[in-house]
This record gives structure tokens, C-alpha cells and sequence, in this order.
């Protein structure tokens, strides 16, 4: 079974969408590119996530709005 890229937990940030496995919340890689940012700079500012964990969460956004607007 595929590894979900993102997590939310009650527990963990209160319940925000995070990073499985961390406590980073997606919204801050969407943050990081919105201000003109790059992976690189939100992957060096945020170790705990891997580059593999920022792409997944890309393609599945990708995916999920190409599917709502058919």
C-alpha cells in the first residue's frame, strides 16, 4: 500500500494537514512557493521532508484539480 503524503491528526498541529511523518504543515510549502520561493529553500528550511513527500503532494493537487474541472 502507497505511503500517504499527507496526515491529519487532532494530535499532531491541532489537526492540520501535515507531511506524514512530520509536523510540517502543507500549507508552508504552499506558502514558501506563493511568496516566490523554491523547493530547495522550503526543503532546506524544513529537513524533516523529504523532496519525494513535496512532489507526491504537487502531482496529487495536480491530479485532483485537473479532475474537478472535466
Amino acid at each position: 500500500m502507497k505511503q500517504p503524503v499527507v496526515s491529519r491528526n487532532v494530535e499532531v498541529m491541532g489537526g492540520t494537514a501535515v507531511f506524514y511523518g512530520t509536523r510540517v504543515p502543507v500549507q508552508t510549502l504552499l506558502d514558501y512557493l506563493e511568496a516566490g520561493e523554491s523547493i530547495n529553500d522550503f526543503l532546506e528550511g524544513f529537513p524533516s521532508v523529504t523532496r519525494q513527500q513535496v512532489i507526491a503532494f504537487l502531482e496529487e493537487a495536480k491530479d485532483r484539480l485537473i479532475k474537478a474541472t472535466e
